[in-house]
């Protein structure tokens, strides 16, 4: 059997860009969903290896169960892809609590927990990796959607912990942040367009970017804890508001 790969959030967006992607190269991918499992099954139907297994990961005992459940059953668990994220609006004058509460949940709580199952239980061949999905707003923040950046924020302290606390010479734990590829909340296509051009290299970042880049993170080259940006610059420039709203105005 080939190497496995889990991909949280693996059925849509750019989850659905990853686990193509790893499907293709020749990886079993295991694809999360929450609540699409008309789009988790369709795509694990179009790959040569895959399943699809469910979770809300707003649960963290449950979460840290899926992960242990799969490292009993996969021969070869070589990687966690912590991608699913909650994106709600909030802002710094009204932090709203239920959406703070789920985004540090999902957001940074059970990407963690399942880092933990995976290392402790998971069998592995070729060493263990994890790529957890953060944002270009760690060096480019913001105030808008303010839950949704603190848990990002959280998220990234959790890269450099866990990576030296991973068990093995051969693991990895890394970070991967995007900037403004796809459509985000109510943006339409026209305000994406220009929106997705706000960075140094005015251009807009393919999703299939992030997926070169994730494959590039499983092999392990790069140094445990480290964080690659794909976001065409956007994280070296200063912008005041998330690019949403700088689209509009």
């Amino acid at each position: 059997m080939p190497p496995s790969v889990l991909v949280t959030g693996g059925a849509k967006r750019i989850g659905a860009v990853l686990s193509r992607a790893f499907g293709e190269a020749g990886w079993h991918v295991v694809i999360h969903f929450g609540h699409s499992r008309e789009e988790a099954e369709a795509l694990a139907n179009e790959l040569p290896s895959a399943e699809c297994i469910q979770c809300d990961l707003a649960d963290g005992d449950a979460a840290a169960a899926m992960a242990g459940e799969l490292a009993a059953r996969l021969d070869d668990w070589r990687l966690l892809i912590n991608c699913a994220a909650v994106f709600r609006e909030d802002t710094d004058q009204a932090l709203d609590p239920g959406i703070f509460a789920e985004a540090m949940a999902v957001n940074a709580e059970a990407p963690v927990r399942m880092t933990q199952a995976f290392f402790a239980d998971a069998s592995s061949q070729g060493g263990k990796r994890v790529i957890d999905f953060l944002d270009m707003k760690l060096l480019n923040p913001n105030p808008d959607f303010f839950s949704y950046t603190m848990s990002k924020h959280a998220l990234a302290a959790s890269v450099r912990m866990m990576a030296m606390a991973a068990l093995g010479e051969e693991d990895r734990v890394y970070g991967l942040a995007p900037g403004a590829i796809m459509a985000s909340f109510d943006q339409q296509p026209e305000e994406h367009l220009i929106s997705g051009k706000m960075n140094l290299l005015e251009r807009i970042t393919s999703p299939q970017e992030l997926a070169e880049a994730a494959l590039f993170l499983a092999d392990g080259w790069l140094a445990s804890g480290e964080t690659l940006f794909v976001d065409s610059g956007q994280h070296l420039l200063s912008q005041p508001r998330d690019v949403l709203y700088l689209a509009r105005d």
